[in-house]
């Protein structure tokens, strides 16, 4: 039951990949105050990224207090939190342990892009053991079990041995505040394996060879769960002075922060828009939340198994439907090194600067000046195509070896054809003609060497057309050299591709049984109206954002709002606290382009399996096949 106090408010919490966000939540969602703290992160060596579980407290602690200062703190009536998948270590005493060679304790995180734990995670998945069939078939290097592994082989003594805890970091922000221990259903079901019905797996820890994590009922990494948004307890006196807030403020169970996404805009009453979910059950909804990472969710009332997509995970987000979640990592990084790594982007920030406008803002300004034969913008990227698991395929191939690729079409026509090859000698000579040309011809527009703006713009495109696309299929890629300055068009295909991902995760989800019919979308980049238009463009579905922006702060205050029970449920405290602000419907005249777009997508991926099946038969090198110029 609400409390009739006329000035209640909730405390949402973030810790995303590089910053801490807090904001002051009123009962009908609207963010009153936001405050944001950056977070330090180590990348040691290839793949290692690790923070400060300290340090990320402090800044929590700094947001809440500036969010809060010009109120009286018995207002609030409840908190929560989300954060990223990383894995915290902390000793018996619940100090930090290092998980790094050099002994550092200050940094005991392993972020959730981390990836030194691939080996173990491919060494997991040929176990077919069968908890994988509930993350897609494949175990990911993001996933906890892994990284536990990798600790134990590489840092027995400095950190296994020393370790008595092991927390997601939404789980440490939660015992931080509270004392408790309880893990939320969203970690352990998504990260660890758990399973709500059937408890921690005895044979699976056994068989990775973590058989010690079962001592004293799974005591370091959760004996007790609950789900999301369920009371784990008050702010104890200590954690109430380090946050400015009352002792004994209600705190909910804890969510990954894409999941926080979730709550924040999946929820919202749709009547009077005339979309298609309307009057259907939340199950015919997707969030796709766009950080540094994209997520795509969606829930069903039974049990759906999705090759290469995670889950299903029961009560993981909503109480009693199974979640299944879909992603592309690292899209939004993607998109910033496709840019600063053009020979154009200094002329970008200086013009983007001399406008007023932020860099995107400009990017889209500029390609529509681009137009000139073609109808819509998007048209200007059907010869340049982006393949874009620069970082591993995450959904729906699973595929950690997965990399980028950018492809024009150029002079490769007196090639002989690809098919007709007989000899794996001369098609091995074929592949890297073709990949040298591809390197060569992305930074060329006709036959003149080009490093232009025009070239950026495009590519930045591209990019944002293969997310779209990625999102509903995501197929493998062929790693192509990027050291070369490439096209201005090159920023269009980019952001092109980053859509057509999308859709290449929906095309999935949907075959295994799920019925989605509307996008519910948040995120940094839903911000970019060309990239929140493509993935409509793409995917052929309306796309929903909703009336406040920041939709992940929400869902965390949405778990605060369920622990003070002023709500009855979690999916009231959603209704209640998130509004449609503005619904973006797929352009009918582009439908045809992006069909042969897409083909085109799911092409690349089968070519670069041929090329590294290919390169893989004997022993020749590269040199062996480069043209003599």
């Amino acid at each position: 039951m609400m409390s009739c106090c006329c000035c209640c408010y909730y405390i949402g919490v973030d810790v995303g990949t590089g910053s801490v966000r807090a904001a002051l939540v009123s009962p009908d969602g609207h963010v009153k105050h936001m405050a944001e703290e950056n977070i330090q992160i180590w990348e040691a060596c290839v793949d290692h990224y690790e923070q400060s579980s300290a340090d990320i407290w402090r800044k929590c602690c700094r947001a809440v207090k500036e969010v809060t200062r010009d109120i009286d703190i018995d207002c609030v009536r409840g908190i929560g939190f989300d954060a990223t998948c990383s894995l915290v270590a902390l000793d018996r005493n619940f100090e930090a342990v290092a998980v790094n060679q050099a002994g550092i304790k200050e940094r005991n995180v392993v972020m959730w892009m981390d990836h030194r734990a691939s080996q173990q995670a491919s060494q997991i998945t040929a176990m077919k053991h069968e908890v994988l069939q509930r993350v897609g078939g494949v175990m990911s290097p993001e996933m906890q079990p892994p990284k536990l592994l990798w600790l134990k082989e590489n840092l027995l003594e400095s950190c296994w041995k020393d370790a008595s805890h092991f927390f997601d970091l939404p789980d440490f922000l939660s015992w931080k505040a509270t004392g408790s221990l309880v893990r939320s259903l969203c970690t352990v079901v998504c990260k660890w394996t758990y399973s709500p019905s059937d408890g921690w797996n005895d044979s699976f820890w056994t068989a990775v060879g973590l058989e010690d994590l079962m001592e004293n009922n799974y005591y370091k990494i959760g004996s007790q769960t609950c789900c999301p948004g369920r009371l784990v307890g008050g702010l104890t006196p200590e954690a109430a002075a380090d946050l400015g807030l009352k002792a004994g403020t209600a705190v909910g169970a804890s969510l990954i922060d894409a999941h926080a996404g979730g709550l924040g805009v999946m929820g919202a009453d749709v009547s009077g828009h005339h979309l298609p979910c309307e009057n259907q059950p939340i199950t015919s909804r997707m969030a796709v939340i766009c950080g540094t990472s994209s997520c795509h969710m969606a829930v069903s009332s039974r049990a759906l198994f999705v090759p290469g997509v995670w889950g299903p995970y029961l009560s993981a987000m909503l109480p009693d439907l199974w979640l299944n979640e879909g992603g592309q990592s690292v899209t939004g990084r993607l998109v910033d090194h496709v840019l600063r790594g053009h020979a154009a982007y200094t002329q970008l920030k200086d013009q983007a600067k001399d406008s007023g406008k932020h860099i995107y803002s400009y990017l889209n300004f500029h390609l529509e000046t681009l137009v000139r034969i073609t109808t819509h913008v998007e048209q200007l990227t059907a010869d340049l195509h982006v393949w874009p698991d620069f970082h591993g395929n995450r959904s729906p191939l699973a595929d950690q070896t997965s990399r980028g690729m950018v492809t024009r079409r150029t002079s490769l026509k007196h090639y002989t054809s690809f098919h007709s090859v007989k000899h794996s000698d001369d098609l091995k000579g074929l592949i890297f003609l073709a990949v040298y040309d591809v390197c060569w011809f992305s930074q060329i527009v006709g036959l003149t060497l080009s490093q232009t703006l025009d070239d950026l713009a495009l590519l930045y495109l591209a990019t944002l057309q293969a997310i779209a696309v990625r999102q509903i299929y995501t197929p493998d890629v062929c790693t192509v050299c990027t050291s070369f300055p490439l096209p201005p068009c090159f920023s269009l295909s980019v952001l092109l591709y980053v859509k057509l991902g999308t859709r290449h995760i929906i095309d999935a989800m949907r075959e295994a049984g799920h019925d989605i019919t509307t996008l519910f979308m948040c995120g940094g980049l839903s911000k970019n109206p060309l990239f929140v238009q493509l993935h409509a463009n793409t995917t052929g579905l309306p796309v929903v954002l909703t009336e406040e922006k920041e939709a992940v702060l929400i869902g965390a205050a949405v778990l605060g709002a369920c622990a003070s029970s002023d709500y009855s449920s979690i999916q009231e405290a959603m209704r209640k606290m998130t509004k449609i602000g503005r619904v973006v419907r797929p352009n009918p005249e582009l439908a045809s382009f992006y069909r042969k777009k897409y083909a085109v997508f799911l092409k690349l991926y089968d070519h670069q399996k041929e090329y590294v099946k290919l390169m893989n038969d004997g022993h020749h090198t590269v040199t062996d096949a480069v043209p003599h110029v």
